[in-house]
């Protein structure tokens, strides 16, 4: 009965395992080429991600009718393909799944492309809490 014990608990602490639970100056250094691209800081975008996600690479939100992935929250209304939503527009060209593992290049292709697309203000976080005082988002390490 006893070897049962450890079996069951690493089964109920392997999935919160898996998931990545990103630092400030993790997210800032995988995002450095994004500082300055459309006149969007890399304080901006590090604030963004927090309050989009909590640098959680495998956060999943349901928000009206479409589900948002990823660090920077990507809908599948139009920028990946789920398939909760099959008629998405796909405009990445990418499985929004792909938003949800520790490869954050093609996030970060994608929110380019979305930035270029939507502007900044995509993000609802970006006006309220991340246009103004961003010194606490600055990573020393960089």
């Amino acid at each position: 009965m006893m070897s049962v014990v450890p079996l069951f608990l690493v089964s109920i602490l392997f999935p919160a395992m898996q998931a990545t639970q990103l630092t400030k100056c993790k997210v800032s250094e995988a995002m450095k080429d994004m500082d300055g691209y459309q006149g969007v800081s890399l304080l901006e975008w590090t604030c963004i991600v927090f309050h989009s996600s909590g640098y959680d690479t495998q956060a999943v939100v349901k928000n009206n009718g479409s589900t948002e992935y990823g660090l920077f929250q990507i809908s599948d209304k139009f920028w990946c393909k789920s398939s909760l939503i099959p008629e998405s527009e796909n405009i990445c060209g990418i499985s929004c799944d792909k938003f949800l593992d520790d490869d954050l290049t093609d996030d970060i292709m994608c929110a380019k492309k979305i930035l270029a697309i939507k502007g900044i203000d995509y993000w609802l976080a970006h006006k309220p809490l991340c246009s103004e005082k961003l010194e606490q988002w600055r990573c020393e390490k960089l």
